[in-house]
């Protein structure tokens, strides 16, 4: 009986050495944004975002080559600084909020390319469509704010991806808002 429990007793003292901590840090709403830009008319920029939003990375290692991050953004929050378009962007010919008020992302991959350049693969689901989409992520260091003597990180999100495969603004075509939507999400996080 008493070797049953010292093998009982030491693989648990195992198990409890091995257990790594899963690390979950949450994006800090006062130093981050996610934006998109879309080409009008062919010729002009224009910029809006998402203002409410939240975003959670889980992630074992340091170094966050294994993070997992998820994000939710209320789509009614979308400004672009005209309340006419905002207006419009809401409606059922773009974002269609009322039937459709949140889009989120969950990532499903990463791969490291260096010490702080990764590609995160995650599923999109936005206008009631999930897709594929692979982003470039940049992981831009690890401070402690001298104001919460916290450690926080910082990520940048670039990329892109087409409004049609999330039929979104199908009325519209590539002469009045460009199809390609380019991405960026800047964020500060802590645990």
């Amino acid at each position: 009986m008493k070797k049953y429990l010292l093998i009982a007793a030491a693989v648990f003292s195992l198990t409890a050495f091995t257990t790594v901590l899963t690390e979950v840090w949450k994006n800090d709403p006062a130093h981050s944004a996610l934006q998109f830009t879309v080409t009008h008319l062919g010729i002009n920029d224009i910029t809006g975002t998402f203002n409410d939003f939240s975003v959670t990375v889980h992630t074992e290692k340091p170094d966050f080559s294994d993070a997992v991050f998820e994000l939710s953004a209320k789509t009614a929050s979308i400004d672009t600084r005209v309340e006419a378009r905002d207006t419009h962007l809401k409606s059922a010919d773009f974002f269609d909020v009322a039937k459709y008020p949140t889009l989120t992302f969950k990532s499903t991959g990463i791969e490291q390319e260096s010490w702080n350049k990764f590609k995160l693969t995650g599923d999109l689901t936005m206008h009631g469509i999930t897709k594929s989409v692979t982003m470039d992520l940049l992981y831009k260091g690890k401070v402690e704010n001298p104001m919460t003597k916290k450690q926080t990180v910082g990520f940048q999100l670039t990329g892109s991806l087409k409004r049609s495969d999330f039929k979104v603004g199908e009325k519209f075509g590539e002469a009045m808002v460009s199809n390609v939507v380019r991405i960026k999400a800047d964020g500060e996080f802590t645990q």
